[in-house]
């Protein structure tokens, strides 16, 4: 059977989300080779195999893409990621730039409505990233993704978690306020705040935050369970 382009190219998108990216590369491969490839499969392709660690093939795969749309914001940037990482810091600038040049706009030099899409792009990578257990890279990508979406508070917080996940305590505390100022009734959202504070060597904000939350729902196990702990540590 003769399988369309756009159905490979979506068997290659769920391998890759699936975190198979070899998987991810030989279906793109198969459908570059039929000559049926178009910009969205370089770009995937590019993508693929920034996570296997071949980063010089990923650029190749953008530049391909980009001959086919120089418009294509998404490649552009996410080639600037890729030379970034490699320390190439001037064309990482120069692909940025281009971006913003196609793109337009006013996030990050992004149009509004190529940002939410850019923003949940970066997300997406940073959750590859928690997969392979690299951490530091996926809170960047979070980072990169605030800086395109600064509302997206589902994004900052799970950045803050990340962080909280990677020992960086006071950053985490610092990206829950700011949550914390948007959606002042979460019980997750101010669970989590306590937690950054007590890591941090702020017990006393922790317990501030935890009462706050047993105020607000008395039944609410964690809470009651983080202040007990706090008690027992108060009685030693």
């Amino acid at each position: 059977m003769d399988i369309s382009p756009h159905r490979l190219l979506e068997r290659a998108k769920e391998r890759f989300e699936l975190g198979d990216y070899f998987g991810s590369i030989h279906l793109l491969e198969d459908l570059i080779e039929s000559g049926r490839a178009f910009a969205d499969a370089h770009q995937l392709l590019g993508l693929a195999y920034h996570m296997v660690g071949r980063s010089d093939t990923a650029l190749e795969s953008f530049g391909r893409a980009l001959e086919l749309n120089p418009r294509y914001v998404e490649a552009h940037i996410h080639r600037g990621i890729v030379l970034s990482d490699l320390g190439r810091a001037e064309e990482a600038e120069t692909a940025f730039a281009a971006a913003r040049e196609w793109g337009g706009g006013d996030r990050g030099g992004v149009q509004a409505h190529h940002a939410a899409k850019l923003a949940n792009l970066h997300a997406e990578l940073g959750e590859a990233y928690v997969e392979a257990a690299a951490l530091n890279q996926a809170i960047e990508e979070y980072q990169a993704a605030l800086r395109l979406g600064p509302a997206y508070h589902d994004l900052r917080y799970r950045l803050a978690r990340l962080l909280l996940e990677a020992g960086r305590s006071l950053e985490a505390r610092e990206e829950l306020q700011r949550v914390l100022q948007a959606r002042p009734a979460s019980a997750d959202v101010k669970l989590s705040y306590g937690l950054a504070c007590y890591v941090s060597g702020d017990a006393a904000s922790a317990r501030r935050a935890w009462e706050q939350l047993a105020d607000q729902d008395p039944d609410d196990v964690r809470a009651n369970a983080y202040l007990a702990m706090l008690a027992r540590g108060a009685e030693g």
